[in-house]
């Protein structure tokens, strides 16, 4: 029996280890063949056999995990739900922040007297500790629960020391008077950890909450209602309504509804937000047009072929959602290196305190020789290694106009090992142009040009267009033409000075009876070139051709060369035709695999084949066509200029319309993920000089080395350094 697949929206999840504990959960359940969570998007993807298992049954192992389940509601209801969880995560950073503030001018100002002041500041640290920081005590459970430690428990054990330890000493000083250290107050150390982790996880929430905007743009392209002849009377009903074998009539301008086959009409559609492709297409009799694509000209009927969960659109849906659901949690060096970190330390502390309970001079030396282990081991610096090195990088990346999405985005980049380029509208201009005019015997190109444009002025269509475009160009001036009429799938033609003027298709000419043998040669090889001709005529007669491609952007081969000398391998997927891919290869260079003719849901299928080879993938696109690829790919970027949904859907957002940031964005991401390596490598070796020290392992100089106002010097002395660190990022120099 075929197995069963359910999506599921995960709450209460605060980090990739939570993810993790969650997938483990899920596995054990009996019937359950595969689990994957997604931390991004917060959602889980069960394979499951619903002979042994219920969807009750998965959502139950989650609880059991700590965390919540439920089926995913609708899109405007899981919205409000982000919405609200961010403003809650805003409000508690706010408290937090404040009161960090608050509490260091009365610390370090002295505003008050001593024992004022230490009240004052327990009044303060506390609703930060319990109450904004008390997602971090229950993470810190649910590890415990789950037999696992994260950056959850180190927060939860290291503010807690902080706090305690001042908690203690304000509420019985004379108590710590013989160790020296009744004046030590730790609680802005505890709040500011916790203002600064509650910051990063706001701006995650933030990222997070947008992720589903690619969905919800997809979706939007779809009409709304459809046109429909049912018992011979015209009828607008909702999309949902429309059946397979329903007539559709479909007006200019008009959004194409469903997937269907034209039984009467013709017209030129475009199909660029589906097929990537910039040229309209015609469509006659028994051509398929496409749910989500646009009429462009002539008025047409067709039938139904494919409806709901079955059309091109709503497949394409489907890919993103899948794609999204199957990469894998960013596994966070410092939340792995915390899993053992963290249980090493608490063992350190305990066995500190006993040694010196054994052996000190007085119990509370062991006491405050624990709370100094666990205080220098707090994660202020592990905790700014990674933010403040992605902030820099960030940053340094908008300068460039390149827009990351997510920090994961960043790190991801560093390790691309082959990049995927979409040619139309990526590669190439995405709009037709004028490449080349052959005019016929005593004729200039200007004056097949000019005869050309002044008739097209008039069109509408793309193709039209880019010939007055050229026209326009070149400083030459158009007539005005009579007698206009467009001929759908075939070109237009009109009366110009007296005379008879066809630009159109070679079907035209035939029609009009026009000869082109003078030119036939000239065209078979401008066509063979994988360019548009269009034959110009006159009284008759022919006077020229003109050609138009989408030719390749200026910066195309920059960027691909860069890219090659980085070690990448390239590939370009289109849904062109051979021919055309091929003559843009060349013209760029440097292309090692060109993959023609690929429908919206085999693109994807085309970086699942090259991720299967081992490879890290990147994807270069800016059509919706694209989206799948873009999020089947470890890496998604997508051109500013191009379609909304690609830029959701990518990880990276290209401002600047220059392919060659494609490079620099890698460039930049391997010296962040550089400088994060580094800054973890220091924060961990505070930590494993630190400790010992703090444990009293010096002996002849434990009483002064122990005490916790050292161990938080030596912390934010590490915190600084791992700051200046990423700072030096921002010296950061491109390429480009």
């Amino acid at each position: 029996m075929p197995a069963t697949r359910v999506d599921l929206k995960i709450t209460g999840m605060h980090c990739a280890a939570c993810a993790r504990s969650i997938e483990r959960s899920l596995k054990r359940t009996p019937g359950v063949e595969q689990a994957g969570v997604n931390f991004a998007t917060e959602e889980a993807a069960v394979i499951f056999d619903d002979q042994a298992a219920r969807v009750d049954d998965l959502i139950a192992s989650v609880q059991k995990a700590g965390y919540g389940a439920a089926l995913p509601a609708g899109e405007d209801t899981e919205r409000v739900a982000q919405a609200r969880e961010f403003r809650q995560m805003l409000s508690r950073l706010l408290v937090a922040v404040a009161a960090t503030v608050l509490i260091m001018l009365v610390h370090y100002l002295r505003l008050f007297p001593p024992r004022v002041s230490e009240w004052a500041l327990l009044a303060l640290a506390t609703p930060v500790q319990f109450w904004a920081g008390w997602q971090f005590y229950r993470g810190a459970w649910t590890a415990l629960r789950n037999r696992a430690a994260d950056m959850n428990t180190l927060i939860a054990v290291g503010t807690s020391a902080a706090y305690g330890y001042s908690l203690a000493v304000t509420v019985a000083p004379d108590l710590f008077t013989r160790a020296g250290a009744a004046s030590q107050l730790y609680y802005d150390t505890a709040t500011m950890i916790i203002a600064l982790i509650l910051l990063g996880r706001t701006l995650e929430a933030r990222a997070k909450g947008r992720a589903s905007d690619a969905i919800r743009r997809l979706a939007n392209l779809q009409a709304k209602t459809a046109r429909v002849v049912r018992d011979g009377e015209e009828q607008e009903v909702p999309i949902e309504q429309v059946v397979v074998g329903d007539i559709v009539l479909v007006r200019p301008g008009e959004r194409i509804p469903v997937d269907g086959h034209i039984t009467e009409g013709s017209s030129a559609l475009d199909e660029s937000m589906v097929t990537g492709e910039s040229m309209p297409v015609e469509k006659g009799p028994d051509d398929l047009v496409i749910g989500g694509t646009v009429n462009r000209t002539g008025a047409f009927r067709f039938r139904a072929a494919s409806v709901g969960s079955d059309t091109v659109l709503a497949r394409i849906i489907k890919l993103v959602r899948e794609a999204q659901g199957s990469k894998a949690p960013i596994q966070r060096l410092a939340d792995r290196v915390a899993g053992v970190f963290v249980p090493i330390v608490l063992v350190i502390a305990a066995i500190t305190a006993a040694v010196w309970l054994i052996y000190g001079p007085d119990p509370t030396y062991a006491v405050t020789a624990a709370v100094a282990v666990l205080i220098i081991a707090c994660p202020c610096a592990m905790g700014l290694a990674t933010p403040t090195s992605l902030l820099v990088g960030t940053g340094k990346a908008a300068e460039l106009g390149i827009l990351v999405r997510s920090a994961a985005a960043l790190e991801t980049a560093g390790n691309i090992q082959a990049v995927i380029f979409d040619k139309t509208g990526t590669l190439t201009r995405g709009e037709p142009q004028v490449t080349d005019i052959a005019p016929a015997p005593e004729l200039s190109e200007s004056d097949v040009l000019r005869l050309a444009a002044s008739v097209e002025q008039n069109s509408e269509h793309p193709l039209g267009q880019a010939v007055v475009r050229s026209a326009r160009d070149r400083g030459l001036e158009l007539a005005s033409a009579t007698h206009f009429n467009a001929v759908p799938g075939q070109g237009v033609q009109a009366q110009l000075d007296g005379q008879a003027i066809y630009v159109g298709t070679r079907r035209m000419m035939s029609s009009a009876s026009v000869a082109d043998t003078a030119l036939a040669d000239r065209a078979t090889e401008l066509e063979s070139q994988g360019k548009t001709v269009l034959y110009v005529a006159a009284d008759g007669q022919i006077a020229g051709l003109i050609a138009l491609a989408d030719v390749a952007r200026p910066d195309a081969a920059a960027a691909v060369w860069r890219l090659k000398g980085m070690g990448m391998r390239i590939a370009m997927i289109t849904g062109d035709n051979q021919r055309t891919a091929r003559a843009v290869a060349a013209a760029v260079g440097g292309i090692d695999d060109v993959r023609a003719e690929v429908l919206p849901d085999k693109k994807a299928e085309a970086v699942k084949e090259m991720q299967s080879e081992g490879k890290r993938v990147a994807m270069v696109g800016d059509g919706i066509n694209d989206a799948p690829a873009l999020a089947q790919a470890e890496l998604g970027i997508a051109i500013g200029r191009g379609a909304d949904i690609a830029m959701e859907a990518a990880d990276i957002t290209l401002v600047r319309d220059d392919l060659r940031l494609v490079p620099e964005a890698i460039r930049l991401s391997r010296a962040t993920v550089r400088n994060v390596r580094q800054n973890l490598f220091w924060a961990f070796f505070y930590n494993a000089v630190g400790i010992p020290i703090a444990a009293g392992v010096l002996f002849p100089v434990w009483h002064t080395l122990l005490n916790p106002a050292i161990a938080a010097a030596a912390m934010a002395f590490s915190s600084i350094s791992v700051v200046t660190n990423a700072l030096r990022l921002r010296r950061y120099r491109p390429a480009v």
